[in-house]
């Protein structure tokens, strides 16, 4: 699994949470249509940490709850 992997399924888990659209988060994070579909297909190869700042911030959530879960603990995260 890639980080950015890791980020779609947190993104997909905190979605569930809070109860929220995609495009809600999108609004509340600035990030673009395009761009927020680029990560959670996995077409996008990289996550920036302003994109993290800005999926936690559109969460209303700190980047260290977004980071808070066992799929960024996981040994096997392709760093590459």
């Amino acid at each position: 699994m890639t980080v950015n992997d890791a980020v779609a399924k947190r993104i997909y888990k905190l979605l569930e949470k809070y109860d929220m659209t995609k495009y809600r988060l999108e609004q509340k994070s600035g990030i673009y249509h395009g761009a927020m579909n680029r990560i959670l297909s996995g077409q996008n190869k990289t996550v920036t940490l302003t994109t993290l700042y800005k999926l936690a911030n559109g969460f209303d959530i700190t980047i260290f709850e977004f980071l808070d879960d066992d799929l960024f603990r996981s040994k096997d995260i392709e760093l590459d």
